[in-house]
């Protein structure tokens, strides 16, 4: 498979090394966090004449005799250099039984620098404030966004890639299949493999189908306003045997195994958070295509879905806008920026582009305001909001 340079996600490590947090690279599975690793130990090796590098890959058949804490921990003792840079990398760590004891024991020896990765829900989400007695820094990995796989393909005629890309997703495992069903099948047995080992496994569960059509209503309902209530009454109107706590339970497992990702209302006007009703996005949209085919296919809302994720990529914090009755699409945060989007289909109607702006025009602080649509356009100016095609946008980080 092609190997492209992830430019972001090797800073972002290469900004927290030699610090003494434990640094777990995570993110759903197949989002290519174990190349990661390394390609930035490549670059450790280049740039780092003290570097004592320390890996353990706990795929490999060559680590089985590591999978006993005991046994990590006195390997990567064995291995360490004084005088040195001693950086410990271990991929698939949740292969070894208590890696967390070993982990905790030697970082507070405060003489290695230490990055895992793992697909195990072990390491998703709040687990980890509990997993480990020192602090904690999450490096998140998405799949491939857009400019990637232009990266990877070379640029074509950027809208009809975008196509292709809302159909392919951003899981590069899949590019290496010629035909699109095998393409479909590689995501589904991706997305088989977190239900059934991040999930089932891990939360013991023993309902599978509900499980799924949980997930299934998600990714029919992308965008839309979503509460445990309201798809617990779907489901039952379906003749599905539930109650709105364990939905709730369910949706929360989606999202710790970073399938969706929750987003939260912001009340514009009054600058605060609102609770109970709030939105999922995918991770990738190539799952919903594997999964449900062009099934209720409403591409306003798979546009916005991939403007969500790309906001995450950037770095920002993301809510969805409430002012008094209307709603923005997005509010998002980062550091001291913030921006208002809205995110269209199809602007080329009055009263759609009407629809658009008009909750934009009513914000009165000055933040920077856009419309992302499938324009097909250069950027242009409406009253102060810039007007934005989506596949520029999405290829121009």
């Amino acid at each position: 498979m092609k190997i492209i340079e992830r430019p972001d996600y090797l800073e972002s490590l290469q900004n927290v090394r030699l610090m003494p947090d434990i640094k777990v690279v995570t993110g759903v599975r197949r989002a290519g966090k174990s190349e990661l690793i390394r390609m930035y130990m490549e670059w450790l090796r280049k740039n780092d004449k003290k570097a004592n590098i320390i890996f353990i890959d706990f795929t490999s058949l060559a680590a089985e005799p590591l999978q006993e804490y005991h046994a990590l921990h006195n390997y990567i003792e064995e291995q360490y250099k004084a005088k040195k840079n001693n950086y410990v990398f271990i991929d698939e760590v949740q292969m070894c039984a208590k890696f967390e004891l070993a982990i905790n024991s030697l970082h507070a020896m405060q003489k290695y620098d230490i990055y895992i990765t793992g697909s195990n829900a072990f390491l998703l989400g709040s687990d980890l404030a509990t997993l480990f007695t020192g602090r904690v820094m999450r490096i998140m990995v998405y799949p491939f966004s857009f400019s990637e796989y232009r990266s990877y393909f070379g640029s074509q005629e950027i809208q009809s890639q975008l196509d292709q890309y809302i159909q392919d997703g951003g899981l590069a495992g899949s590019y290496v299949y010629t035909t699109q069903a095998e393409k479909a099948k590689y995501v589904q047995e991706v997305f088989r493999t977190i239900i059934e080992r991040d999930i089932i496994q891990r939360y013991k569960l023993s309902d599978v189908y509900l499980l799924n059509k949980v997930a299934e209503y998600l990714m029919d309902n992308i965008g839309n306003t979503t509460s445990y209530r309201s798809v617990s009454g779907y489901l039952q109107a379906e003749q599905i045997k539930t109650n709105h706590v364990t939905v709730g339970n369910y949706m929360d497992f989606l999202c710790r195994t970073f399938l969706f990702n929750q987003v939260k209302r912001y009340d514009v006007r009054g600058k605060g958070y609102l609770r109970m009703i709030d939105k999922y996005y995918l991770v990738d949209s190539g799952f919903r295509y594997a999964l449900l085919g062009t099934r209720n296919m409403d591409y306003g809302r798979i546009y916005e879905n991939l403007v969500a994720l790309e906001l995450l990529r950037r770095g920002y914090d993301i809510y969805v806008g409430k002012l008094y009755r209307k709603e923005i699409d997005f509010v998002a945060m980062r550091g001291n920026e913030k921006i208002y989007i809205q995110v269209s289909d199809n602007i080329s109607s009055k009263e759609t582009f009407e629809r658009e702006y008009s909750p934009l025009l009513q914000i009165k602080d000055v933040y920077p305001k856009f419309i992302i649509a499938r324009t097909r356009v250069p950027k242009y100016d409406y009253q102060g909001i810039q007007i934005i095609d989506l596949a520029e946008w999405l290829a121009n980080p």
